[in-house]
């Protein structure tokens, strides 16, 4: 029993890992997946977005991005608009890896099944 427990967990949190964050952004609206805006301060983000270095590092759903070159090596396709009001996700950069994360968890669920 024991083992068919472990074994479930190790299952379940591999499926959660497999959420890659790779992004692409496109050209226009109507190809993306998600339609994101770029706030001026930190306090008016969903998401505090920590830009990687290398595509490994860009792992589950926490803002941590890596933006690929190409639409079909991405996990996710967004489009930056140019009015908040346009916008499905509002996000801020940060300068640290350790400051990535959701600041409004109602709109996890954008990026994630993409």
């Amino acid at each position: 029993m024991k083992k068919i427990l472990l074994a479930l967990v190790f299952v379940l949190a591999a499926g959660v890992s497999v959420q890659a964050q790779k992004v692409y952004s496109t050209d226009h609206d109507y190809q993306a997946d998600v339609k994101v805006y770029v706030v001026d301060h930190e306090y008016q983000a969903d998401l505090l977005v920590y830009k990687e270095d290398h595509d490994y590092q860009a792992k589950g759903n926490e803002g941590k991005w890596f933006f690929v070159g190409h639409d079909y090596q991405a996990d996710v396709k967004i489009y930056f608009v140019d009015h908040d009001y346009q916008a499905d996700l509002k996000i801020y950069f940060v300068r640290h890896e350790y400051q990535a994360g959701w600041r409004n968890n109602s709109k996890k669920h954008l990026l994630y099944g993409h």
